[in-house]
């Protein structure tokens, strides 16, 4: 026999990983990140650092009843070069709290972004629109940044490994994926997946803030920095600003009072970075949101 048929099967990246936790003594037994999970002892588990005061935030949107240009306008003018002024349909505007009124909204606002999305309509780089994802009626709203590759080949927000993360920072907040909602500024993957740019964010984003305003959440968490700047304007780095608590301002004519803002690590940061100290400050996070959300204290294991 050639000596390949001999050979041990090729690892995979994450079983390489593993292996090297185990060979320096760290616990790698799979585990769902329950409430206990997130504070236990060392084991396997995340790694951030520490807050600093927050920022004071931006308003993010802007001005005109009618057509609400640029509502990434806190970026500044080299942010929304070609920018396609956004006009708001009044009714996302006016809102409802019907929930499937709420349902109705969010179907014609993926309807209008396939068809008119400035950014959306003119790229080349992506297989699917992955519009967003959850509950018309969630209490809490999560904002990542863009679709990876998984995403971009289902179709669907955070299914890839750091939407597994995802998930189970969902579960230890006591609720199911489809009691939140999911979306990203951006809902088309970008070239490599790299960070969207601030004018790509400019042209996509409004429909971001039209599902906000549909779902009209308790809390938005937003997921990494490419979301806190487009939201907030904040262009501190998140490890000085997570764990505190931000205000967004809904567009001009909305009929909706501001939301408040959990700056929190990006589900893919935390693999990269799997250490107890960053699960420690993520489960702070997670914990204040449960508490301005009115969600049970104590979530099921």
């Amino acid at each position: 026999m050639a000596a390949a048929e001999h050979s041990a099967p090729r690892r995979t990246l994450p079983q390489v990983l593993a292996a090297f936790d185990r060979a320096i003594g760290l616990d790698v037994t799979p585990r769902a990140w329950t409430a206990s999970t997130w504070v236990a002892e060392p084991g396997a588990t995340p790694q951030l650092e520490a807050p600093t005061p927050a920022p004071t935030p931006r308003p993010v949107a802007v001005a005109r009843p009618a057509t609400i240009a640029a509502v990434a306008a806190p970026h500044g003018p080299a942010a929304i070069v070609d920018a396609e002024p956004h006009a708001f349909d009044p009714r996302v505007l006016r809102g409802t709290d019907d929930h499937g009124g709420r349902s109705a909204l969010l179907a014609d606002i993926e309807a209008r972004h396939a068809a008119r999305c400035p950014h959306c309509t003119r790229s080349t780089t992506h297989r699917s629109i992955v519009f967003g994802e959850g509950s018309p009626g969630a209490k809490v709203f999560f904002v990542g940044e863009a679709p990876g590759e998984t995403e971009d080949l289902e179709g669907r927000p955070f299914v890839g490994q750091a939407g597994q993360k995802l998930d189970e920072m969902i579960a230890a907040m006591g609720l199911a994926r489809a009691d939140a909602y999911i979306a990203n500024v951006l809902k088309t993957r970008p070239p490599g997946n790299r960070t969207p740019l601030p004018d790509e964010a400019a042209r996509c984003g409004p429909y971001l803030v039209e599902q906000i305003l549909a779902v009209r959440p308790t809390v938005l968490v937003t997921l990494g920095g490419s979301a806190l700047r487009f939201l907030l304007g904040v262009e501190t780095g998140i490890t000085r600003v997570r764990g505190n608590w931000h205000e967004w301002k809904p567009p001009a004519g909305a009929d909706l009072a501001p939301i408040p803002v959990m700056p929190t690590y990006h589900p893919a940061y935390i693999l990269r970075t799997y250490t107890l100290e960053v699960r420690r400050q993520v489960w702070s996070d997670l914990k204040a949101v449960m508490d301005r959300a009115g969600l049970p204290a104590t979530p099921p294991s």
